[in-house]
């Protein structure tokens, strides 16, 4: 029988990209593509317009292929809407391109443009994705698109013909507003849309060109017109479902992945590849369609951050090889959701798991290579934490301490006698996204109280069997000072109570009293019936305290 060969869905795509580059331009680098606009944050969403390119680009790097991921700004669309939080004046820029817009108010960036994409960048650099960010405000004002351009303008009639096997408007009845994504107007079709010269906007009508001196005449819904010479013209740009297929041609794009919006009939990928075959005499990309990606839970975030949260949001909490990670090991058409709530957790055991079945060889393939794709890429491993504690009981200790310094090093010291944590550092940059997790993201009736004095009336009120049981607790507290020491002895208490052996397996009965005397102790420590794991908890209050809460 064959040995089956495991292949995930970067390799597959990786092979496709590989080929289809060796038949359009052998010997030339492979081109992967990723294009976001920075009218508003860069949300976490967006970032699997980014990732999944960059994790097929990566792979080809890795086979040794010259690969080049380019990620192109959208800077020179129109601003289209004030966002939530944005003085309602900055309405009057509506219509400009995003880099003639100011910033929101206190931004220290030149632009709205800029503001928004200067973090998305930061965070790219420290997930490891290496980019060629190109600006298309560069690019058309610079004149680099001059020839793609003048070219859309002379199969203008072409180009209309393709949109019009797709618009399902009845052609009886002209929109007499501007549809900005095909160059309808009620003047008739133009696949290149100027920028007011006096106002900046795109309000603009085009009323005549001509294809021998370029000559192109607009209005201005300002009152503005005139007539300019489209070959020395750098002040205006394609229109979407144009300005796409153009860029794929000019960069020769061998892949571009794009949303669901984009990939349903009649949409900009469906529509452009047949543009780009028919006017740019260039092939489509292979692009395939990914699914959003959701959010678990969400707690603090600033309102000027919009309403989702960006990547840098999402790396506040997490290291960079498990976000990289939630996106490696699924399809690009698999939506999943990105954890903020108490998921995270689960999500940090999950992650840890597998890293130590890597390391013992034990993984599955598929889990293998995700993980893999997730701590490294072809320039080398991305920073990871030197000692990785398990996040629940980082977030724990940053909980109970407040995230004071010297309180979390005392405790995370006593985890292991035998190999003590010396420095926080060990535990860092893990240790900071735990800290920050609680801090930003834990309501605050669920944050750890610790009392200052015992519950004497509790105290009182103690039956003698509950009073036997704290009395086990405390006089094995000093024998059992580690993680593992604590863990055994809290679980061990109601074996004994029942007459069991402290190793013995729990009966039903003694899972019920566990429980019960769990409640208790955390009743007396922090006045709930839960709080973080109990061993973590005592090793952070320290024995004295101990003793004066329970009692002792």
């Amino acid at each position: 029988m064959a040995e089956r060969t495991e292949i995930d869905w970067v390799s597959r795509f990786a092979d496709e990209v590989i080929e289809a580059a060796g038949k359009r331009a052998p010997g030339r680098p492979i081109v992967c593509a990723s294009g976001l606009s920075p009218s508003g944050p860069i949300h976490l969403g967006n970032l699997r317009e980014v990732l999944t390119p960059h994790l097929v680009a990566d792979e080809i790097r890795r086979r040794g292929h010259d690969c080049v991921h380019i990620l192109s700004c959208d800077d020179f669309d129109r601003f289209r809407k004030v966002p939530a939080g944005v003085d309602p004046s900055w309405s009057e820029h509506i219509g400009k391109p995003l880099t003639s817009v100011p910033p929101p108010p206190g931004s220290p960036y030149p632009n709205w443009a800029q503001h928004f994409k200067a973090p998305l960048l930061t965070a790219l650099g420290e997930l490891g994705v290496e980019v060629r960010v190109v600006s298309q405000t560069e690019m058309y004002t610079s004149g680099a698109y001059r020839e793609q351009i003048l070219l859309a303008m002379r199969e203008r009639k072409r180009i209309n013909g393709i949109l019009d096997q797709y618009r399902t408007k009845n052609a009886a009845t002209p929109d007499p507003v501007p549809d900005e994504d095909n160059g309808l107007s009620a003047a008739g079709y133009s696949p290149y849309k100027p920028y007011c010269s006096v106002c900046q906007r795109d309000t603009t009508t085009v009323t005549a060109y001509d294809d021998e001196s370029t000559m192109l005449t607009y209005t201005c819904a300002c009152g503005h017109g005139e007539t300019v010479r489209l070959a020395e013209h750098d002040w205006g740009k394609l229109v979407w479902k144009v300005d796409w297929p153009m860029r794929w041609a000019y960069e020769g794009v061998v892949f571009e992945p794009s949303g669901v919006d984009h990939s349903s009939p009649g949409s900009s990928f469906v529509v452009g590849g047949q543009i780009v075959r028919e006017v740019f005499q260039a092939p489509q990309p292979i692009g395939p369609m990914y699914a959003f990606v959701g959010i678990s839970g969400m707690a603090k975030m600033s309102s000027s951050r919009g309403s989702v949260p960006t990547p840098s949001d999402a790396l506040e909490i997490m290291e960079a090889p498990l976000l990289r990670w939630l996106y490696a090991r699924r399809r690009p058409n698999q939506s999943f959701k990105i954890a903020f709530d108490q998921e995270i957790l689960r999500l940090y055991d999950e992650w840890d798991s597998l890293q130590r079945k890597v390391a013992a060889g034990t993984a599955d393939p598929l889990d293998a290579i995700a993980s893999d794709r997730a701590v490294r890429t072809a320039s080398g491993p991305l920073p990871t934490t030197p000692r990785p504690l398990p996040y629940r009981m980082l977030a724990s200790v940053a909980d109970i301490t407040t995230g004071h310094d010297e309180q979390m090093l005392r405790i995370l010291t006593d985890l292991d006698p035998d190999d003590p944590i010396t420095s926080l550092d060990e535990t860092r940059p893990r240790l900071d996204r735990a800290a920050h997790w609680t801090a930003t993201q834990v309501p605050a009736e669920q944050r750890t109280q610790v009392r200052d004095e015992p519950d004497t009336a509790l105290l009182e009120s103690l039956d003698a069997s509950q009073r036997e049981s704290l009395r086990l607790l405390l006089d094995g507290l000093d024998a059992a000072w580690s993680l593992e020491g604590l863990t055994t002895l809290v679980y061990s208490v109601p074996k004994v109570m029942a007459g069991l052996d402290a190793d013995a397996k729990p009966t039903p009965e003694v899972k019920v009293a566990q429980r019960q005397f769990f409640v208790l102790v955390y009743t007396l420590l922090v006045g709930r019936d839960a709080g973080p794991r109990l061993p973590t908890l005592l090793l952070a209050l320290g024995a004295d305290r101990i003793r004066l809460l329970l009692g002792g």
